[in-house]
């Protein structure tokens, strides 16, 4: 099997696990640790990521220890518009509004976390021929 699954670092990891569940609809897969001390395994639909603490093992920092982030992650959903409305209710910030952009119907947020996120689908067939 190959596959990607990112590792989110966070400065509250429980929150965190929280926000996602009411954001994505995430569920836990593996957990280990309690409080904030906690490495999870979550999965929205069939794709799966991982939520720990920032600096927990080496110089590993979370977008609010250093004032930014430095990568956003594309959740794919079907309804993109409900689960970027979801996320918003849940606490994210809209950065972009839902739109139609590059053959996608793409939006995009920010956890409160610090993590970008663009929510979206494809308008047709991807790859484009």
């Amino acid at each position: 099997m190959t596959g990607i699954q990112p590792e989110l670092w966070v400065g509250r990891a429980a929150e965190a696990i929280a926000f996602y569940e009411a954001a994505f609809g995430a569920r836990v897969l593996h957990q280990v640790g309690e409080g904030d001390d906690i490495v999870a395994q979550l999965a929205v639909g069939d794709a799966a990521f991982w939520v720990s603490p920032g600096g927990a093992c080496g110089p590993r920092f979370s977008p609010q220890a250093i004032g930014g982030t430095t990568g956003r992650t594309l959740l794919v959903a079907d309804e993109p518009d409900a689960m970027f409305a979801q996320a918003v209710a849940a606490g994210a910030t809209a950065a972009s509004e839902m739109a139609n952009e590059h053959g996608w119907r793409l939006g995009r947020i920010f956890d409160p976390f610090g993590h970008e996120w663009e929510i979206g689908r494809p308008l047709g067939p991807w790859p484009p021929a």
